[in-house]
C-alpha cells in the first residue's frame, strides 16, 4: 500500500492540530492535578481532537478515502468543526476551574497554563482547517462544507453545552415550563444530528421527500421552538414572581467554576445563540430551496 505525501497547507495544520492537542491533554493527564468532571472534559476535548485527525491524516497518507464507510467529501470538515468547538470549550472552561483564583508559582500551575496555552493553539489550527476546507461560492462541494452544514454543527454543539449546564445539577425539573425548554433542546439537536448523520452516510437520497424542502421545514421548526424557549427559560429561572432569583447570589463569587444562576445564565444566553444560528440557517435552507426550484 502507497503512501501518498501531499504537502500542502492543510495537511500541515491538521499535523499541528494533533501536535497541539496531544500536548494539551498529556501535560495536562501527567502535572495537572484534576479533581472533578470539568477536567475529565477537558481531557475528552482534545484527546477527541488527537485521535480523530490522526485517522483523518493517516486515511489521507494511505489513499483510504473511497474505502471509507462515509463520505469523504463531509466527514473531514465536520470533523475539524467539532474539534475546533471542542477545544475552544476547553480553552474557556479549563482555565475557568483550574486556574481561576490561583495565585503564586506551583509546578501544577505550570502544568495546567500550558495545557491552556496548546489548547488555544489546537482550536486555532481547527478553524484554520474549517477556513480552508469549506465551500467558496460557485464551488461544488459536499452539504457539511457549506454554511448550512457548518451551522449543523453548531447548533448540536451548542445544544451538548446547554444539557451539560442544565444537568449538573439538574435545572429544569422545577416547573413545566422549564421541561419544555429542555424537549426543546433535545428536539432540535436530534433532528439535526440526523441530518448530519446523513450528509455524513450519504444517506439523502433515501428520504422520501426532497432533502432541501426537509432542511427549509425543519429550520423553520427549529426557529419557532427555539423563540419560545428563548422567551421561557429567562423568565422562570430570574422573575422572582416565577419562582426565579433575578440577582446573582453572593455565594457565586466564591464558587468553583460556574454556579447554579450562571448556568442558568449560560443557557439563556446559549438559547439566544442558537435561536440566532436556526434563524441564519433558515434563511440559507430557504435560499436552497428556491434555487433547487
Amino acid at each position: 500500500m502507497a503512501v501518498v505525501l501531499h504537502s500542502s497547507p492543510i495537511f500541515w495544520t491538521r499535523l499541528a492540530a494533533v501536535i497541539f492537542s496531544c500536548v494539551a491533554f498529556s501535560v495536562a493527564v501527567h502535572g495537572g492535578h484534576l479533581s472533578h468532571g470539568t477536567g475529565d472534559w477537558c481531557i475528552f476535548c482534545w484527546a477527541f481532537g488527537f485521535a480523530g485527525t490522526l485517522l483523518v491524516i493517516l486515511v489521507e497518507l494511505f489513499g483510504l478515502q473511497t474505502r471509507a464507510p462515509v463520505s469523504w467529501k463531509n466527514f473531514p470538515i465536520t470533523f475539524a468543526c467539532y474539534a475546533a468547538l471542542f477545544c475552544l470549550s476547553a480553552s474557556i472552561l479549563f482555565p475557568l476551574y483550574y486556574l481561576k483564583g490561583s495565585i503564586g508559582q506551583s509546578q501544577t500551575r505550570d502544568y495546567r497554563i500550558v495545557s491552556t496555552v496548546f489548547s488555544c493553539l489546537a482550536t486555532i489550527a481547527y478553524i484554520s482547517e474549517v477556513s480552508m476546507s469549506k465551500a467558496r461560492p460557485g464551488e461544488v462541494a459536499g452539504y457539511m462544507a457549506t454554511a448550512p452544514g457548518l451551522l449543523k454543527v453548531c447548533e448540536t454543539f451548542v445544544a451538548c453545552i446547554i444539557f451539560v449546564f442544565v444537568s449538573d445539577p439538574v435545572t429544569y425539573d422545577r416547573h413545566d415550563a422549564l421541561k419544555y425548554c429542555m424537549s426543546v433542546y433535545c428536539i432540535c439537536f436530534i433532528l439535526s444530528a440526523i441530518i448530519i448523520l446523513l450528509c455524513i452516510g450519504e444517506c439523502t437520497g433515501c428520504l422520501p421527500f426532497p432533502f432541501a424542502r426537509f432542511l427549509s421545514s425543519y429550520a423553520l421548526l427549529a426557529v419557532v421552538l427555539y423563540l419560545s424557549a428563548t422567551i421561557i427559560w429567562p423568565i422562570f429561572n430570574f422573575d422572582p414572581n416565577n419562582g426565579g432569583t433575578k440577582h446573582r447570589p453572593s455565594n457565586c463569587s466564591n464558587a468553583q467554576g460556574l454556579c447554579v444562576w450562571d448556568k442558568n445564565m449560560a443557557v439563556a444566553v446559549l438559547t439566544g445563540v442558537n435561536f440566532v444560528l436556526y434563524l441564519v440557517d433558515l434563511i440559507y435552507s430557504s435560499r436552497l430551496v428556491f434555487v433547487n426550484a
